[in-house]
């Protein structure tokens, strides 16, 4: 474990991409607080998909509420805002030690919403009231119709992890509502400093879509191969993605604006690096870890990948390393003809169907169940 207590000497926490209830009860979520470092939980439709149609843990609840007489979506969020309020309890400690800036347990509004900026915005109101702990964060997308409702949501002094980010320029977008939320609290002659929100940028997902695109245009054998060749950009685009982002984020940290804001107790909006797992099994299982560890930066990690990392994961720091290796990534994927910003819309649109699709399948079990109960 000693590599994942480490990263906090350089500026990184970590964090788990999974919650379920018997890790609430059986003490292994506190054991990670407590004795592994863990920093915060982050969730989603399938992470509770899973959990709960993977376990009888929920089944007293699930049939108390259908006794009420709760819908299926009743009974979807109060499973859901239990866990969330639950694991707060347990981060709220680290919450406390470290003045606000970590101990954040996230949950994501209906992926539904990722195209309504007023549906969000009162769905988001809701969860945060229900689940009523400061160390919550409520995910929204960091969509065209996500970013005003982030500013909104931030604005109201709602903790906001702003998901799905794949492009360099929605970063940007997203970075600016934070900034402007926090501008208008100012104005407003509010506080600042209890306002947190972290930046989360897709990695794997990236190089999943990337190096299929680059299979694509591989020659066939006995062809002279072009230069550059695709074959080199395998597994590149989405660290060298991840990196050119952290530089914008430093230029926003030495702007005379966000100086401003720093000066009247603002936090930083933090970097978090998601879909960490590596999909293809012949690239290294933490190389979304070990090339992105800096300052102000979040790293969350499904729970292969922390064992991983705590077995053979390498600590240094590394997200300012190879940027120049890094802009010609992208300069040669122009020259061999991707367009990167194809490749960020096409991921954006499945990311929210990813969500879709178990946040469905939950609903749909959950109504089933009710039946059962019903039939009894």
């Amino acid at each position: 474990m000693d590599s994942l207590l480490k990263l906090l000497e350089f500026g990184q926490s970590y964090w788990i991409d999974n919650l379920t209830r018997r890790m609430i009860k059986n003490g292994e979520l506190k054991h990670r607080v407590e004795e592994q470092g863990l920093g915060g939980v982050t969730s989603n439709p399938s992470i509770f998909h899973k959990a709960i149609a993977n376990s009888d843990d929920y089944d007293p609840q699930i049939e108390t509420l259908i006794r009420e007489g709760r819908s299926k979506i009743e009974i979807y969020e109060a499973l859901i805002t239990t866990d969330i309020r639950d694991a707060c309890d347990i981060l709220h400690p680290v919450y406390k030690e470290r003045k606000g800036q970590d101990g954040f347990v996230s949950l994501e509004v209906s992926p539904y919403l990722a195209h309504d900026t007023e549906g969000s915005i009162q769905e988001a109101r809701r969860l945060w009231q229900t689940v009523d702990r400061p160390n919550l964060f409520i995910k929204i997308p960091g969509t065209a119709a996500g970013v005003p409702a982030i500013e909104e949501l931030l604005f109201e002094g709602i903790n906001i992890n702003i998901t799905l980010l794949f492009s360099i320029d929605h970063y940007q977008a997203v970075a600016e509502a934070y900034l402007r939320a926090l501008e208008r609290r100012l104005e407003a002659g509010q506080t600042v400093e209890n306002i947190a929100s972290v930046a989360s940028f897709f990695l794997s997902r990236i190089d999943v879509l990337a190096d299929q695109l680059l299979s694509h245009r591989i020659p066939p054998e006995g062809k002279s191969p072009s230069a550059p060749h695709p074959e080199n950009l395998r597994g590149k685009v989405a660290i060298a993605n991840a990196k050119l982002a952290y530089q914008r984020f430093k230029e926003i940290l030495q702007s005379e604006r966000w100086k401003t804001l720093a000066g009247k107790g603002a936090q930083v909006q933090r970097m978090l690096w998601a879909s960490t797992s590596t999909k293809n099994p012949a690239y290294r299982d933490v190389m979304y870890v070990e090339p992105l560890i800096g300052p102000y930066t979040v790293n969350t990690l499904p729970e292969k990948t922390i064992k991983a990392f705590a077995d053979h994961g390498i600590v240094k720091e590394t997200v300012e390393e190879n940027i120049e290796e890094s802009r010609k990534v992208f300069a040669d994927l122009e020259k061999i003809g991707i367009d990167f910003n194809l490749v960020t819309a096409q991921l954006e649109n499945e990311g929210v169907q990813k969500f879709i699709d178990p946040y469905d399948a939950l609903l749909a079990m959950l109504e089933a169940k009710c039946e059962d109960c019903k039939n009894r």
